[in-house]
């Protein structure tokens, strides 16, 4: 009996002794790792000041660009997910329409048809966002802040598009959201007299928002990445058209080309992450509230 106990201690010991190992040696080449890459960046120092620059300046519009268009496809999300549980059917129809064609159609086609077909026939009767945005310019005095008519109206139609690709995702988001909150303190507040209006602002809604953060913010991160697609729209200059003009110069060597890819990746990175830990962040605290 004693022999069993005693084999028994020295296996859990052993395994104890085994898990340790594992984790230090997992620091340790995790620490290897970081190493050789702070080392690989030092060998590019030279181009790292040269290309750094440039890079910050189309991640700048990449940022700006993310955020217009997670504004944008909130106010689309909002509104569909409001057609989607309205009671009229005509209404309810339409919403689900969006949806699932957006959703059962590549964001790349979607982008392509903003850019070149629907822009195409908005131009023939007179639509000209450019000149709209410069005549509200002119009043603010400040019309000299504007690019060229090209890169303007790539980056209007390519804004539209990904807000409106995202606002079909944030749709089902925030309707999966409001049709989480329990009925009956929907009909508890009207019971109190509150109207509908009311309650969907004060009981509902409150409630929606904290279940549907989270997924928010991971749309958020990907409607990040998907900048990088505004390059096939043309004349829009954000990361990833600026990593690949670095990237394809005639003079750069592949070194230097690798060095590119894997820096600009590190900016996605460095613009990813901090809301990949404010999504984490936000789960927990919103768990510890429930």
């Amino acid at each position: 009996m004693q022999k069993a106990v005693f084999a028994e201690r020295r296996g859990l010991y052993g395994s104890r002794l085994g898990f340790a190992a594992l984790n230090y040696g997992f620091y340790i080449l995790l620490v290897v790792a970081i190493g050789a890459f702070l080392y690989y960046l030092y060998n590019f120092r030279a181009f790292l000041l040269l290309d750094l620059p440039v890079l910050l300046e189309g991640a700048g519009l990449t940022i700006v660009l993310s955020l217009i268009s997670m504004v944008l496809a909130t106010i689309f999300g909002f509104i569909g997910a409001l057609g989607r549980l309205s009671r009229f059917a005509p209404i309810r129809w339409l919403a689900f329409v969006y949806v699932e064609v957006i959703r059962g159609s590549p964001i790349l086609v979607q982008l392509l048809l903003w850019g070149f077909g629907v822009s195409t026939a908005l131009s023939t009767i007179g639509f000209d966002p450019y000149n709209i945005a410069y005549q509200i310019a002119t009043l603010l005095q400040s019309n000299s802040l504007l690019p060229d008519p090209q890169p303007f109206d790539a980056a209007f139609y390519g804004i539209i598009g990904l807000s409106f690709n995202y606002g079909a995702y944030l749709t089902e988001v925030f309707r999966t959201g409001i049709e989480s909150v329990d009925k009956g303190q929907g009909e508890a507040a009207l019971s109190l007299g509150m109207n509908s209006q009311q309650t969907m602002r004060h009981i509902i809604l409150p409630q929606a928002i904290r279940i549907t953060i989270p997924p928010f913010t991971n749309y958020f991160i990907t409607l990040v990445q998907d900048t990088a697609l505004l390059s096939a729209v043309g004349g829009v200059i954000e990361l990833q058209t600026t990593i690949t003009a670095l990237a394809s110069t005639q003079s750069s060597s592949p070194n230097r080309q690798l060095f590119v890819y894997v820096f600009g990746s590190l900016i996605f990175l460095f613009i990813c992450y901090p809301l990949a830990i404010l999504s984490g962040f936000l789960e927990h605290r919103l768990a510890r509230m429930d």
